[in-house]
């Protein structure tokens, strides 16, 4: 049966189109209507937060890092100073993909592993968001070639022209003006951030971390248009930095050189002080090492070389070096039995050849085990006699010595801008009950007053107490800075003048250490020979290793490094002072014969302006 033909229903077929194109055209207006309100919100209502948004994405404020301030010695010569250096700079929020991009870099530099770590290493260093970190340095031409052309594929990596800091002089002043390096995570948590944006060193050690405020500078800013890829279009806004202040300094580079010629290869410490300002005019302390090395970052087997080394190049000497001052002191020691009336110019005492306390049968040697027989002060002061200067000290008792010694600045930090420097130990009762929890003996007391038992001084404390005595008193911090920009350095810390009971009793002293230098029995009497003015000056012997009861100090059965240190201070001219020395010789073994030399030849370096070191550059036997 044949099915019926349905008749179309115009009509119907027409409704449901009208409600269908109804529906689509509500759809259409709803969505329509939502996005015009979303274009309401954000570009009428929130117009203000998201335009901020879109110029901090085009605009950028880069710091600009000062010039660090140089550093001149006292006639000019540069000491530290600033190179231009192209270095690989890494913006980690502009890297896609930063092991990538390591590897690349890599392969393209042809760095080894070690290179990779101090990479690695720097790019884990805090930092400001977008700040650009260098990576490495002192890039070839070769390198940077390599870099520009495949700039395409290292997005967030440029190559950039810099300034790094350089020590033309390398070992000769490292002790003595430091050396800068990268700011590490626990100095920055101390400095100012917004003062060092876009610096990544600081001072580490020495001059340059003690003037570091100075040196500086003030950082500047440039406000910069980039493109999507950071790229910078233009500068929109400069504000320029402030270079840091030059330095000058009283450090004197031919006398370094002299003084550092003079020492030879020994391992020693040299330090020479203007009397009359403190200026610290050589500060040598050997070995020494390059600071240039430290700078950009060193690596691992030059650091190991350097700290593994029985020579210890890092350790300085002059600041940190604590000795037994031996025979130095005993003008001092003499000064304070004038000043408290323990005895006088012409007493005497009775050399055997040792000294004993009353009812004790210990005998403390003197150097010269045959004695000199009966010696007054000056005598005794010439010959260094051990036994005047214990029956002294017995005299004096460790209470009045600390007194007074203390005034000279032993046992005390003295510099004034040194920060390294350590104090030293002038001992007492109370420390020695403090420390040790112990009584203090007299036998203490005497081999204090010739500077050996727990005493312990720097080479600067003996080169300032000797300047303090051709002063007669008068107190001048030690002092490395001349001037910055013009003005000189704040010294008004500076402990009292020492003020004797008898002013005259300066010159008598001094008139005892002349009578090392020239007198016919003097200690170093051969190394003042020939000279065309008088120089006050003092041996010294410190004791590396006991020597047993009743033994004899035998230098063949001993190793080299427990030998006796050599020391000796002393200034000149007598009538007018113009240098004061202190020269240690570790295991020298002989104040005299090794480091009354040294100081000669910087007196005569000092006083003749025509001087010239003649010494052959060979090794010098220790």
């Amino acid at each position: 049966m044949a099915k019926p033909i349905r008749i179309k229903d115009h009509l119907n077929e027409a409704g449901i189109v009208q409600r269908r194109i109804i529906l689509a055209v509500l759809v259409v207006l709803l969505l329509s209507g939502g996005l015009m309100a979303r274009m309401y919100w954000l570009q009428v209502v929130q117009y203000e937060h998201h335009s901020t948004l879109s110029e901090n994405n085009r605009v950028h404020v880069q710091p600009i890092p000062p010039s660090r301030g140089r550093i001149y010695d006292r006639n000019g010569v540069v000491l530290a100073e600033n190179r231009p250096s192209f270095s690989l700079n890494i913006t980690r929020e502009r890297v896609p993909d930063l092991d990538a991009t390591i590897a690349l870099v890599q392969s393209l530099l042809e760095l080894d592993a070690e290179d990779i770590e101090q990479l690695r290493k720097r790019l884990g260093q805090r930092r400001r968001p977008f700040e650009a970190v260098p990576v490495m340095f002192n890039l070839t031409e070769d390198q940077i070639a390599r870099i520009a052309v495949n700039q395409f594929r290292l997005p967030g990596i440029e190559v950039q022209a810099s300034f790094v800091r350089h020590y033309p002089q390398v070992e000769h002043f490292a002790h003595a003006v430091g050396y800068v390096g990268r700011i590490n995570d626990r100095e920055m948590e101390s400095i100012d951030r917004v003062a060092y944006a876009g610096t990544h060193y600081i001072g580490k050690t020495g001059v340059e971390r003690f003037y570091e405020d100075r040196l500086h500078g003030k950082v500047g800013y440039e406000e910069v248009e980039t493109n999507a890829r950071g790229r910078v279009l233009r500068v929109l806004k400069r504000t320029e930095p402030e270079s840091g202040q030059d330095l000058t300094l009283h450090l004197d580079s031919r006398l370094q050189a002299v003084a550092e010629r003079a020492l030879g290869q020994r391992r020693g410490a040299v330090v020479a002080i203007e009397p009359a300002t403190g200026g610290v005019l050589a500060f040598v302390s050997q070995p020494s090492f390059d600071p240039n090395l430290f700078v950009t970052g060193i690596s691992h087997a030059d650091y190991g070389a350097l700290r593994d080394s029985l020579d210890q190049p890092l350790f300085n000497r002059v600041l940190r070096g604590l000795y037994p001052p031996g025979s130095t002191i005993k003008q001092i020691v003499a000064l304070a039995g004038l000043d408290y009336g323990v005895t006088t110019r012409s007493a005497r005492v009775y050399d055997p050849g040792f000294y004993q306390l009353p009812n004790n049968t210990h005998k403390y040697r003197n150097w010269n085990r045959h004695g000199d027989g009966w010696v007054d002060m000056e005598l005794a002061m010439a010959r260094s006699n051990d036994t005047y200067f214990y029956d002294l000290a017995h005299k004096l008792g460790i209470d009045r010595m600390h007194e007074f010694m203390s005034q000279f600045g032993l046992g005390m930090r003295v510099s004034l801008d040194m920060f390294e420097e350590t104090a030293g130990l002038m001992p007492s009762r109370e420390w020695k009950r403090a420390s040790r929890r112990q009584a203090w003996y007299p036998g203490e007391t005497l081999i204090t007053g010739i500077g050996q038992g727990y005493m312990l001084t720097t080479p600067l404390q003996l080169a300032h107490s000797t300047a303090l005595i051709a002063n007669r008193g008068v107190w001048k911090r030690p002092r490395m800075l001349a001037e910055a920009d013009g003005v000189p350095p704040d010294d008004s810390d500076t402990p009292p003048d020492v003020v004797l009971r008898n002013p005259a009793d300066w010159d008598f002293i001094i008139g005892t250490m002349e009578s090392v230098m020239h007198g016919p029995r003097g200690t170093s009497r051969a190394a003042a020979a020939g000279a065309d003015y008088r120089m006050a000056g003092k041996t010294g012997t410190a004791q590396v290793v006991a020597i047993a009861q009743g033994a004899r100090y035998d230098s063949e059965a001993l190793k080299e490094r427990h030998r006796d240190h050599a020391l000796f201070v002393g200034f000149a001219p007598v009538d007018d002072p113009q240098i004061a020395v202190a020269v240690m010789v570790e295991n020298g073994e002989s104040g005299g014969r090794v480091a009354a030399p040294i100081a000669r030849t910087l007196f005569d370096a000092w006083l003749h302006s025509e001087f010239e070191l003649d010494t052959p550059d060979e090794e010098v036997a220790p």
